[in-house]
């Protein structure tokens, strides 16, 4: 009995704590922007109409603003992951028929905690267990492109609907590009040593009580902020220089609804480029607000996100260069139609 209560008393002290610290996030997070605007305009005396003052608010307004966000979602991201293990994903996927696989595995995508670096494991660990290769590739487009930081920063920054269109475009891309590239029946192209290997036996998944989910949010915090928040710092400081410096005319004439090949053009500076979510969002938001098209925008963003150079070195190992060729072809191309319909009907 004493052990019962001595373990109630440990549960409740920890949601005291964990409800102090969402109210202090909170006050913090509301009073950012007084803050910001008394740093800027009367500690240091930047005028509010120079170029250098709003670079500065920019920057000292949006960097802790980003950050507590971030904090905040990986914690939550952190407690939904540790429901689904690898085991566990490999077992909801399998025996799917094809068609509802490519929509089950897009779902998955966005709250499995895997990316690119991981794809060499997961595309063996799927393809051994018998998941058709185009449900593979849904699930390895949606993983790293409807990425939930982005998701939940997109929707802190801009409101539920730029939130919404990212999600449903993502989502649509995956599944449709996971269904043509198994359409294709690119089999042949994956590396010969992949099918060789035998599935192993998944394990039972361990059973975590909610203190060690917690715990787990927590440890999320601290490694992923600890990752990425220099790429956080640096894409608020190329957003404070769009914001400050470039001129509204400048950024509409290259990446507004009036240029036809913005948007194929933003896929191509894409997809080179490799930065994270929490990285490209500032960029995004100091884009949008100096008159560039959300689809240009959008697209540009989704190919940082899911299409890179080092994601292409990591899938040579066990994908054969067309059947990488098609898989980058197949998402480029969906981005810049998406992107394209964007902007034609917003």
């Amino acid at each position: 009995m004493d052990a019962h209560a001595g373990e109630g008393k440990r549960r409740g002290g920890r949601l005291w704590w964990i409800a102090a610290g969402l109210v202090a996030w909170w006050l913090v997070y509301r009073n950012l922007e007084p803050a910001a605007a008394w740093f800027t305009h009367t500690l240091c005396g930047l005028p509010h109409d120079s170029h250098l003052g709003a670079a500065v608010g920019f920057f000292v307004f949006e960097t802790p603003k980003v950050l507590l966000l971030l904090a905040l979602i990986v914690f939550g991201v952190g407690i939904v992951r540790s429901y689904f293990s690898p085991e566990r994903t490999r077992r909801i996927l399998s025996g799917r028929r094809e068609s509802a696989g490519n929509v089950l595995a897009a779902l998955l995508g966005i709250v499995t905690p895997f990316c690119s670096c991981s794809a060499v494991p997961l595309f063996i660990g799927f393809v051994t267990t018998g998941i058709p290769l185009g449900v593979t590739f849904s699930f390895l487009i949606a993983a790293p492109m409807v990425n939930e930081v982005a998701l939940v920063l997109l929707f802190g920054l801009f409101g539920w609907k730029v939130a919404a269109i990212y999600l449903g475009t993502g989502l649509g891309i995956a599944i449709l590009c996971g269904w043509i590239i198994g359409r294709l029946k690119m089999e042949k192209h994956v590396e010969d040593w992949v099918y060789q290997i035998k599935a192993g036996d998944a394990g039972e998944d361990e059973l975590i009580d909610a203190a060690a989910r917690i715990r787990l949010g927590l440890e999320a915090v601290k490694e992923i902020v600890g990752k990425v928040w220099i790429y956080v710092i640096l894409g608020i400081a190329v957003g404070a220089g769009i914001h400050g410096y470039v001129p509204e005319n400048f950024m509409a004439s290259i990446m507004g609804k009036g240029a036809w090949w913005s948007v194929p053009l933003a896929v191509i500076i894409g997809v080179p480029m490799y930065s994270n979510a929490a990285g490209i969002i500032p960029i995004v938001q100091a884009l949008l607000g100096k008159g560039a098209a959300l689809g240009t925008v959008l697209a540009f963003m989704m190919s940082v996100i899911a299409l890179s150079l080092p994601e292409a070195v990591i899938l040579r190992k066990v994908l054969k260069p067309r059947l990488i060729a098609v898989f980058f072809g197949v998402v480029a191309t969906g981005i810049i139609l998406i992107g394209c319909l964007f902007n034609l009907i917003m």
